[in-house]
């Protein structure tokens, strides 16, 4: 039986990776106390079971079990080659563990493959600063203010708007939106109830739009806001909803009410501009509303 006497199971038993060999026909020889500690699986319960049953539960990387004749510890056997796979192995409470596992032959004096030792550590760490990654590329395109798209998504939004604009000739159309007089607030509060008041304003917006609209901040208090399938008519109802949404909200500061007001320009996109010339359209439809009272929308009619 493999494993039973081999002189450094002491040593493979102070490792924290999980380490176990395989006889030929499968069985499980040795298991030292990594493998314990990542499966939850005792030595006694271990040795002697039939790995190619699935004991473990191993599962690839798509949900799909690994066992019997496809699995690597079998096919170590068959071809006596190296294996490194990213799988899972089924902890002894059910859950599934992520393992990065490399299974070698064993082999005799004469090269012949008489067993297989794999040694399997525990991804979870790695799986976790995956996650983490995935987290921070997805923080990467939201403001951390107002928690809806930053500069860049919007950027990008925009850039994908025209894109099937000019293919599919998909209508849309942008608002530019801007707080008014948003530097009384930061004098007068501070600029963490400024903040407070940019994230208001951001879920104003968000609560007048429809599912598959966007709305990102361009930057300080301006947001952008896309809308995709739109005509004359929708837009300038959204438009005008934002705008009466934004003044109809509150925010309390230390006993005070703090209200604000948006100015919002508004056009439909045309195929033979790009994203500089619409952002520079609506930016000067915004300053019109401005100029004529603030707290209003101007149509590019």
């Amino acid at each position: 039986m493999l494993g039973r006497d081999i002189s450094y199971e002491n040593l493979l038993d102070q490792l924290n990776d999980g380490v176990f060999f395989l006889d030929p026909n499968q069985i499980i020889t040795y298991w030292n106390r990594g493998a314990e500690r990542i499966s939850g699986h005792s030595r006694e319960e271990v040795i002697g079971a039939v790995c190619r049953a699935n004991f473990l539960g191993h599962v690839d990387r798509d949900g799909n079990p690994v066992f019997g004749a496809e699995s690597p510890g079998a096919l170590c056997l068959k071809d006596g080659q190296i294996r490194e796979e990213e799988l899972y192995i089924r902890h002894k409470n059910g859950q599934l563990i992520p393992v990065f596992t490399r299974i070698s032959p064993i082999e005799n004096t004469l090269q012949e493959v008489i067993g297989v030792m794999e040694v399997f550590t525990d991804n979870t760490s790695k799986v976790a600063a995956m996650r983490r990654i995935e987290e921070l590329e997805e923080l990467a395109l939201i403001c951390p203010v107002t928690q809806v798209g930053n500069r860049r998504y919007a950027e990008l939004a925009l850039a994908n708007a025209f894109e099937e604009l000019k293919r599919y000739d998909w209508a849309f159309g942008a608002l530019f939106v801007d707080i008014d007089v948003f530097k009384r607030v930061n004098d007068a509060y501070g600029h963490k109830t400024g903040d407070d008041v940019l994230r208001m304003v951001a879920l104003a917006l968000k609560s007048s739009l429809r599912a598959f609209d966007f709305v990102g901040r361009w930057g300080g208090e301006e947001f952008l806001v896309i809308l995709p399938n739109i005509n004359d008519e929708v837009l300038a109802r959204v438009a005008e909803r934002c705008r009466a949404v934004v003044e109809e909200s509150r925010y309390q500061c230390a006993g005070n009410e703090v209200r604000v007001t948006v100015s919002i320009g508004a056009s439909i996109a045309r195929p033979d501009e790009g994203p500089t010339e619409l952002i520079d359209r609506v930016d000067q439809l915004m300053y019109r509303s401005k100029e004529s009272g603030r707290n209003r929308v101007t149509l590019d009619t």
